[in-house]
């Protein structure tokens, strides 16, 4: 959506606010006037953002932001008071920072959120929130955190036990391709926990053996994964905010309207209109040698050195128990063939609850319907929980990110109802079905691409 525009001689309104912490006099301003500062729009260079009517400027603040400098400058001009709920878990804490960055509020005449919004469906929302927090719902099962890291414990040694025990012939060799995949996915889904403070009620825990496990049992820095998800997460399906999107235009041709637009400026760097074809080999082909490379780069452009040395100790240590029992020629078919099918899993996965869905440049619609039209779920059993790691429930997990996710099914029920009462679609699905709507999703986006680029 266009920023609102704004006579550049226009005064902000200012008054004293009792209680300004000693910052001097704070001003009153309105959305027109936050929705100037987005970093972006002459002669306004700030970058502004309201959480719970303050306004706060994060012009210096936000490449410091410990979450990441893009995904809180995501929000510039914007109402990021649903996103920051969604986000932190210690609220008291980020607190502080956000004191120093205060320099108002919103005038008493100007409504809770952008004009644009509808305010029943965010004040049901919040309600919404506060219900989930007051019933405990966003509190961790311990038990249910251990029994999934020890299954993927299991699991990793059954892989280097059935090579040990059996030898490295094709029938063991592809048990423990299964068994190592299965493992190294199945952390994917745990790490994933860690990185959204769900796995311990205390922020500072879930950093730290996310940031152990992430490096010494997956291969990866954390905070690359964090720098990327949250954004993800912030703006999902938004076109130059969720990095998910980034295969636009290079890859594959995203959502009707990004690929028309794509086909109208006459822009070709794939045969889109067979891409429903290639995603097979290249959605996972591609993702598997940009995680190997982005995760050395990262880590050393952004001296990251304890996350690089766990990644060295990853791969010496998964060298030191494969080679000397299947030598290293067959260690390295084995390796990489896992990874491959590993990428494919979490691809599949992954984009099974987005792709198909609406994909368009940030629309600044509140938190529930933002989410809504860019998530859907996935039908519960048991099966699809495992498999999918709970991101069946993508809906509930986008909405209450820090949730663990054995609580989903039980937020669930009143997600559906507050949809229906304000007729926001709430989409799911049967696994398989899900995955032939990425297909189709492709086919459509690639024929509507297609169509423009011959006949614009």
């Amino acid at each position: 959506m266009a920023p609102p525009q704004l006579n550049s001689e226009a005064p902000l309104r200012e008054k004293e606010v009792a209680g300004s912490g000693g910052n001097g006099p704070r001003r009153f301003f309105t959305w027109e006037e936050v929705g100037l500062r987005t970093g972006r729009i002459q002669p306004y260079n700030e970058h502004w953002l309201v959480i719970d009517r303050k306004v706060y400027d994060i012009s210096r603040f936000y490449k410091r932001h410990p979450g990441g400098a893009r995904v809180i400058r995501h929000y510039a001009g914007q109402d990021a008071t649903d996103a920051f709920m969604a986000f932190h878990l210690d609220k008291d804490q980020v607190n502080k920072y956000l004191k120093s960055l205060l320099i108002g509020e919103l005038a008493p005449d100007q409504p809770n959120s952008e004009p644009n919004k509808n305010q029943l469906i965010i004040e049901d929302f919040r309600k919404l929130r506060s219900t989930v927090e007051k019933t405990g719902l966003l509190k961790p099962n311990s038990l249910f955190f251990f029994l999934i890291f020890l299954h993927i414990v299991i699991l990793d040694v059954a892989a280097w036990l059935t090579i040990w025990y059996f030898g490295s012939s094709l029938v063991p060799f592809f048990i423990g391709v299964a068994l190592f995949t299965t493992a190294q996915c199945q952390m994917s889904w745990f790490q994933h926990d860690l990185g959204h403070l769900s796995v311990f009620s205390n922020s500072k825990w879930n950093h730290l053996v996310h940031t152990v496990l992430m490096g010494a049992v997956k291969g990866m820095p954390a905070k690359w994964w964090n720098n990327l998800h949250f954004q993800h997460h912030a703006k999902p399906n938004c076109f130059r905010k969720d990095p998910d999107l980034n295969m636009h235009p290079i890859v594959f041709a995203l959502g009707k309207k990004l690929s028309t637009e794509l086909g109208m400026k006459k822009k070709k760097f794939m045969p889109y209109n067979h891409q429903h074809k290639y995603f097979f080999i290249t959605g996972p082909g591609l993702l598997l040698p940009f995680f190997q490379f982005s995760v050395f780069y990262f880590s050393i452009k952004r001296k990251e050195w304890v996350e690089l040395a766990l990644i060295v100790t990853y791969n010496i240590r998964v060298c030191l128990i494969y080679i000397p029992l299947m030598g290293f020629k067959c260690f390295m078919a084995f390796y990489w063939l896992s990874r491959f099918l590993e990428t494919s899993w979490f691809t599949w996965v992954s984009q099974m609850n987005h792709i198909p869905m609406q994909i368009d440049y940030d629309k600044n619609t509140d938190w529930l319907s933002m989410q809504l039209q860019a998530t859907c779920n996935v039908d519960q059993s048991f099966f699809n929980d495992w498999f999918t790691g709970h991101l069946n429930f993508q809906i509930e997990h986008h909405l209450f990110p820090t949730m663990p996710r054995h609580n989903y099914w039980k937020v669930a029920p009143l997600v559906k109802s507050l949809c229906a009462k304000h007729g926001i679609a709430y989409q799911c699905k049967p696994l398989f079905t899900a995955f032939g709507d990425i297909l189709h999703s492709l086919k459509d986006s690639g024929e509507a691409w297609y169509d423009a680029y011959i006949h614009a």
